[in-house]
């Protein structure tokens, strides 16, 4: 009763326009607790407490990436057909350069990141709104989770597509390039997106977003996705869905595209890791009559030898049936052997040979378009990165 007299006295030597209620709250606590009266040593006031949100702390992190990439096939163009960040063939070339500031949400939180190289050119090589900023921003979100909501938490922005078994920085993947699981389907949306947990193991999630790679809309209407996550305590086996339907034509919400993805991962030691990667894709109205469709699988596996040294095999084969994604009614398979070099923690290389096959011509040689049914190339990649440890 006596912190209840001090705050009270306070309070109206403060804010004189609260003194009766002040006095009202004294003369209840008098009332409850007898004669008891306020003495010398009367404890201080306890501080106003912390603001919800503070601007720290922010986590800091970021990379640079740069390649040399032999075709052997020679393509005039210096271009290796139908990838989708190790595009430049022959040369020297910088992949990317990424800072990011991050603050978890506590509850509310933000996701900057800021990228300059040829590898976001190509991120948002269909964006209508490519010639803006935002091609320089990868990402940009907020996001809000309640402590009181049991785990619930919501972005809103622009962030990568939870489809996929690989992911868009280097330092985070196992592969230098991307295989083609990746390179024909979604790499980032603009809406919102929850997640909550079902229970310690299991999660769902909820998407509205734009479209597929567009921070501007190209039509009136609008794409949901829905993802599950399941991720037993032991770590060793993890299984992800993901869903995404919605109208995807320029300027007609005319047709849909449904698209499922899952993937599975196995880490049965802390020395190899696998990971089982499978597409299905259709897009209904192409014409008045007809639909088209894809079905992709993917598979891939981590050894490590030491903390130095790693070597990664993937193999995929992509069925474009109907070649609504190559624009080519083809199949395709992609073979990639990667070694790896850890000099440090924040400095790895890595010498990658993968071989392309398609069971029609595809692929230029010389000065020839689309002549070879085969590429093989040899990549060298170094990277650079800072941050904390993922």
């Amino acid at each position: 009763m006596r912190l209840n007299n001090y705050r009270c006295v306070f309070a109206s030597l403060v804010l004189a326009s609260a003194a009766g209620i002040c006095l009202a709250q004294t003369a209840e606590a008098d009332k409850k607790d007898g004669d008891k009266k306020p003495d010398a040593a009367a404890a201080p006031a306890t501080p106003p407490p912390a603001p919800v949100w503070s601007a720290g702390p922010i986590t800091f992190s970021g990379l640079i990436d740069g390649y040399y990439s032999a075709n052997f096939n020679h393509p005039a163009s210096r271009t290796n057909n139908l990838r989708n960040f190790e595009v430049k063939a022959n040369q020297f070339s910088l992949h990317m350069a990424k800072f990011t500031m991050e603050h978890e949400a506590d509850p509310v939180g933000f996701k900057l990141d800021l990228g300059f190289g040829r590898a976001w050119e190509i991120f948002h090589a269909t964006d209508p709104a490519t010639t803006d900023l935002v091609r320089y921003i990868p990402q940009a979100y907020v996001s809000l989770k309640p402590k009181t909501w049991g785990g619930f938490q919501i972005d809103f922005g622009k962030f990568y597509t939870s489809a996929g078994a690989e992911l868009t920085e280097n330092n985070l993947t196992w592969s230098y390039g991307r295989g083609y699981l990746y390179t024909n389907g979604p790499y980032y949306h603009f809406g919102a997106r929850i997640t909550k947990p079902v229970n310690e193991v299991f999660a769902v999630g909820l998407q509205v977003v734009n479209g597929w790679n567009n921070v501007e809309d190209n039509n009136s209407g609008k794409t949901f996705g829905f993802t599950t996550a399941y991720t037993p305590k032991n770590k060793k086996f993890a299984w992800y869905n993901t869903y995404y339907v919605g109208p995807e034509k320029n300027d007609t919400n005319t047709g849909r595209r449904n698209f499922y993805d899952t993937v599975v991962n196995l880490t049965p030691s802390d020395k190899a890791s696998f990971y089982f990667n499978f597409d299905y894709g259709k897009e209904s109205k192409v014409t008045d009559t007809t639909d088209a469709t894809w079905v992709a699988f993917g598979m891939a596996g981590r050894f490590a030898a030491n903390e130095h040294w790693a070597f990664s095999p993937r193999y995929e084969v992509y069925d474009d049936r109907d070649g609504f994604i190559t624009l080519q009614k083809q199949r395709l398979h992609t073979f990639t052997l990667t070694g790896e070099y850890k000099w440090l923690e924040g400095l790895l290389a890595r010498l990658e040979f993968r071989h392309d096959r398609s069971n029609l011509p595809f692929y230029d040689r010389g000065n020839e378009l689309a002549s070879a049914k085969t590429q093989n190339t040899l990549t060298l990649g170094i990277v650079a990165y800072f941050g904390p440890k993922r």
